[in-house]
This record gives structure tokens, C-alpha cells and sequence, in this order.
């Protein structure tokens, strides 16, 4: 197994937990996923305005609206036990046969609905965005409006 040390954190890990770069000199980053995903996030975080504003300009490209639309139907496709558990929750609030709820965590009104199974569309639990993106194992940038 071929290993390489990371000049951020100085520990020796495999090849493959590095990024491949194809101009360096064994063909991966000289510095680990690891350490370079937090480099990336802390950049972002403390560059936030910019990055809002330049999600914004991004918007209004020729082109951004078809891709997001083949991005969503591809997404559809792939997993159609979701959109139908989605579409089932959308059309049982529109109906009044589901209430939404506040966040099961911290209480705030704008939640959102979470299936933990899918085969049961109208079993969902409430989170505000930041609670749901957590659940999820991402981060929510609080404060951009894209």
C-alpha cells in the first residue's frame, strides 16, 4: 500500500485518502481530503458574502435553469421513492390532512418535513433547516440567501 504524508495535519495516510491532482508529481494533492474539506468550509465561511453574491450572479448564466431542471428530473428518476414520499407529504398539508409542525428540537415555525422510511410517506418528523442539514451530517450556512 503506497501512503503519503499531509504537509497540513503531518500524518501519513494511504494514497487514495488524498485528491488527485494531475499536476503534481505522483499525481494527488500534498495535502488529505480531510484537511483540505476544512480548509475548503472554513474559506467559505469566512468569505460568506462574497460567496452569496457570487451564487446569486451564478443564477442569472444562460443555460442555469435547464441544468437545474435536468439536475432535478435526473434526481427524480433516481430515486422515486422520495419524490413520491415528497409529493405525498406536499398534497396531504395542501389537502389538511397533515399539519406542519415546529422543529422537534428547537421549536422554530419553519420546519421541514423528515421521512426516516420512505415506504411511509406521511410518517415525518419536523426540523427547522439547520436541525435537518445537522440530521443529514451537513452544515447550514445560516444567514445566505441564495
Amino acid at each position: 500500500m503506497i501512503t503519503k504524508t499531509c504537509f497540513k495535519c503531518g500524518k501519513e495516510k494511504p494514497l487514495d485518502e488524498f485528491y488527485k491532482h494531475p499536476q503534481m508529481a505522483d499525481g494527488h494533492l500534498n495535502k488529505c481530503k480531510e484537511c483540505t474539506r476544512l480548509d475548503v468550509s472554513t474559506n467559505y465561511r469566512a468569505k460568506r458574502h462574497y460567496y452569496a453574491v457570487y451564487e446569486k450572479m451564478r443564477e442569472l448564466r444562460v443555460g442555469r435553469k435547464e441544468a437545474k431542471l435536468e439536475y432535478q428530473r435526473k434526481r427524480r428518476e433516481a430515486n422515486p421513492e422520495k419524490y413520491k414520499a415528497m409529493c405525498a407529504v406536499s398534497n396531504a398539508i395542501r389537502d389538511g390532512k397533515l399539519k406542519k409542525q415546529p422543529c422537534e428540537v428547537c421549536g422554530s415555525e419553519h420546519a421541514q418535513a423528515h421521512h426516516d422510511d420512505y415506504s411511509k410517506p406521511l410518517d415525518v418528523r419536523w426540523l427547522c433547516r439547520t436541525h435537518h442539514l445537522k440530521l443529514h451530517g451537513k452544515e447550514s450556512y445560516e444567514g445566505i440567501t441564495y
